[in-house]
């Protein structure tokens, strides 16, 4: 991907200036908010921080604020370019730590080269902040800054150009001795770069469990040995070594890992050659590698190569540590960051390369599959559960420590970390939680399907669900061996060849005989295997239903409504969707099913749409919605809709519902409460029902493309038996999303 000058200009000029801006967390409308937020209400949290000054973390952002300081000494591939020019680099890393753990960030460009200043700036700011990210200040200073504030400081101070890399190239370093087959404390490893990354890397991997006579460094004045005096100083010295070779070519002969961190193109293909068999090559020199890696792999076809750059495979990015590791530090406020949790974090990286890869992430990238392997080695930076994965290993080393000022419940823990990945998903882990405390027997139609595969593994792996896969043994055998997925098999039914063939047959016949089907056709309707799917939960065979990735919508579901009878009480099916917005989650009826409802529909799907908001543990409370308010126009869909209150509070008198209203009445409660405070929709809807089809459906995708929305759904109504109906394309994510709410409906229904 070529950048241009231009483009990468614009970007930081145009519009706002500069990446970053402060936004407020509490209102400042009125007058009330006004005194609140300044004076004079701001004296009480003042009164109580000064009493006990761990009550910052409470009454302030402190907590969730990391100060990103830098004197511009050493910009990556910049140099020495002063703290004004390092300006735009800080504000960038401010920017990835807030979209990838949700940190706040002060960036701070310290106007000064000499160390002490930038010791005593940052001491001086622990008040304001719950951590400091070192940035690009240069080798050796580094080392002095950072252990001098590490001794000194009660909060953690990470210089992340040492520590990041270290930990994210670790990572890669224990999966690729693992795919060589290579033992971590007899392999041999040169670096090519003595500076802050090279050295604290050095250090990292000795801890990892390679052997420090083991590692070789060189810097710009060749091999770091025994004797040396140019260019030499207390941290590089660490690593001086006896030997009488001399240059870069030299001591790669026989090495089983090259680690590059200095410059482009200073290591040529014949230097590979002379490495060891299946040699590790990680050349991180950005943007610029030590070798390319089309080179080195033309050079040695049994390498394993890592660079720093994205479009190529395994790419060593620190934005895979650093905002992970803030965030667990600063969770369990802890007074530093200390060896066990880097290490903890290396090995969740390591090992979540190897867990099955998220839709999203391949989307990203644009990739059709991504697999553990030679060419992934490292999750990819875009993986969002790379924040869960390392945030929560952080955290509990830290702990396990005695750095952690602050205990807490990992698995709770992990649960609010999932919450600040999506809103979606933090909506689905009540209910994921609930499936796992007794999960049923789902039943897929799409077995051999590549996405359904993947999902099916997640749900058995998590606990969610029992899952069925309907389809030629033989194909789906073979699909869960090339996917890795090899410890967990699912149940696998191909519907022509089960021994409940017959008996499904004999009892879709019976049940459609007067709709014109005969024995011939219920056959053949038999060996469809979303009528196959259905006929196993109403026979008893399976506990839900699931299907809809590679069909459309009313393909899946006819078979399901010709099979599956309606729940008692209830007239006709229909779906509800879950819209998940950045503060509130809302319930769109009817969204899929029915066009034109009726009153009486319209009564039923409220009553059943305020059923599955319980589910999600959201209170339901009901607005019919219409394009005017409580009679102010006289119009046969107004009528409807008013007349829809009075039925649905028929069925369920308990129900909080009320219209015809318009969208706005419904969703902001000072409206109602000024202007119709007869209503009894108190606290704003989160139930809304649309007066057709048309209008919910739109209402469901602009949500969606312009709102900035997620959804769960369509989640289909008024069946007796759980059968969920996927949008077609739906990801693996999704799919797993309806399994547990068809497990959490089996559950109501037995019960």
């Amino acid at each position: 991907m070529e950048i241009r000058r231009k483009d990468a200009l614009d970007y930081h000029s145009q519009g706002r200036k500069g990446k970053i801006e402060l936004t407020p967390t509490k209102p400042c409308r009125t007058q009330w908010d006004l005194s609140l937020a300044y004076t004079p209400g701001v004296a009480e949290p003042c009164k109580e921080i000064h009493k006990n000054q761990d009550l910052s973390y409470e009454y302030t952002a402190r907590g969730n604020l990391v100060a990103v300081v830098s004197n511009g000494t050493a910009v990556l591939g910049l140099g020495n370019i002063g703290a004004h020019a390092s300006k735009p680099v800080m504000e960038g890393k401010g920017v990835l730590f807030k979209r990838f753990a949700d940190i706040d960030v002060f960036d701070l460009e310290v106007g000064s080269e000499n160390p002490d200043d930038v010791i005593k700036f940052c001491q001086l700011l622990e008040p304001t902040c719950g951590g400091i990210n070192l940035e690009d200040i240069k080798a050796p200073e580094c080392f002095y800054v950072e252990e001098t504030l590490r001794k000194t400081m009660g909060i953690p101070a990470f210089h992340d150009d040492q520590h990041g890399t270290a930990i994210i190239s670790g990572a890669a370093l224990l999966n690729a001795l693992e795919l060589v087959e290579k033992k971590i404390d007899q392999i041999r490893v040169v670096f090519n770069g003595a500076g802050a990354a090279g050295l604290a890397s050095a250090l990292h991997y000795v801890r990892l469990g390679v052997r420090k006579e083991n590692i070789t460094m060189c810097d710009i004045d060749g091999v770091i040995y025994e004797g040396r005096e140019k260019g030499m100083n207390p941290y590089n010295s660490r690593f001086a070594i006896p030997t009488s070779k001399r240059t870069l070519a030299e001591v790669l002969e026989g090495a089983d890992v090259f680690v590059g961190l200095s410059v482009g193109d200073c290591v040529s293909g014949e230097m590979l050659k002379t490495m060891a068999e299946r040699p590790i090559v990680f050349a991180l020199a950005n943007p610029t590698p030590e070798i390319s890696y089309p080179a080195a792999k033309a050079a040695r076809p049994d390498a394993i190569v890592a660079t720093g750059r994205s479009d190529f495979p395994n790419q060593v990015n620190n934005v895979l540590g650093f905002p992970g590791i803030f965030r667990g530090a600063l969770d369990v406020r802890a007074r530093a960051i200390n060896e066990e949790m880097k290490i903890a974090a290396t090995n969740a990286l390591a090992s979540l390369a190897k867990e099955d890869v998220p839709d999203s992430v391949l989307r990203a990238y644009g990739l059709g599959r991504l697999q553990f392997g030679p060419e992934y080695i490292n999750p990819k930076p875009f993986d969002p559960r790379v924040l869960i994965w390392v945030s929560a290993a952080v955290a509990e080393a830290a702990m396990r420590s005695g750095v952690a000022q602050v205990q807490i419940d990992p698995a709770t823990y992990r649960d609010e970390l999932a919450r600040r990945l999506g809103r979606t998903y933090g909506v689905m882990q009540n209910l994921r939680h609930r499936a796992q405390a007794a999960p049923r027997r789902i039943v897929f139609s799409e077995g051999e399907h590549d996405k359904v595969l993947r999902a099916s593994h997640q749900i058995s792996e998590e606990r969610i669900a029992h899952p069925i896969l309907l389809g030629r043994p033989a194909i789906i055998e073979n699909r869960f061996t090339e996917l890795g997925f090899e410890d967990m098999r699912p149940q696998v039914i191909d519907p022509g060849q089960s021994l409940r063939f017959e008996a499904y047959v004999q009892e879709f016949y019976r049940l459609r005989r007067r709709g014109g089907v005969t024995q011939g056709t219920a056959r053949e309707q038999m060996l469809n295997p979303n009528y196959f799917g259905a006929m196993m939960v109403h026979m008893g065979d399976a506990d839900g239903f699931v299907a809809g990735v590679s069909q459309y919508y009313t393909d899946t579901i006819r078979p399901a409504l010709q099979i599956i009878k309606t729940r008692p009480n209830v007239r006709r099916v229909a779906s509800v969707s879950v819209i998940v917005t950045k503060k509130d989650v809302y319930f769109f009826a009817d969204t899929h099913v029915n066009i034109d409802p009726t009153a009486e529909d319209l009564a039923e799907i409220a009553v059943l749409a305020a059923e599955v908001a319980h589910e999600f543990d959201i209170e339901p409370r009901v607005a019919m919605l219409s394009f005017s308010n409580f009679g102010s126009n006289h119009h046969a869909q107004s009528e409807k809709m008013r007349r829809a209150v009075e039925l649905a509070l028929e069925k369920n008198p308990e129900l909080m519902v009320d219209g015809e209203m318009m969208a706005d009445t419904a969703l902001v409660p000072e409206l109602i409460e000024e202007e119709y405070p007869f209503s009894q929709l108190k606290g704003g809807a989160t139930v809304l029902i649309f007066p057709d089809l048309g209008a919910a459906n739109i209402a469901y995708k602009m949500m969606m493309r312009i709102g900035g929305a997620e959804s769960l759904g369509p989640i289909l109504m008024g069946l007796s038996k759980p059968v969920h109906v996927l949008q077609r394309g739906a990801t693996v994510e999704e799919i797993v999303n309806m399994a547990a709410i068809a497990v959490v409906d089996a559950q109501k229904i037995s019960r």
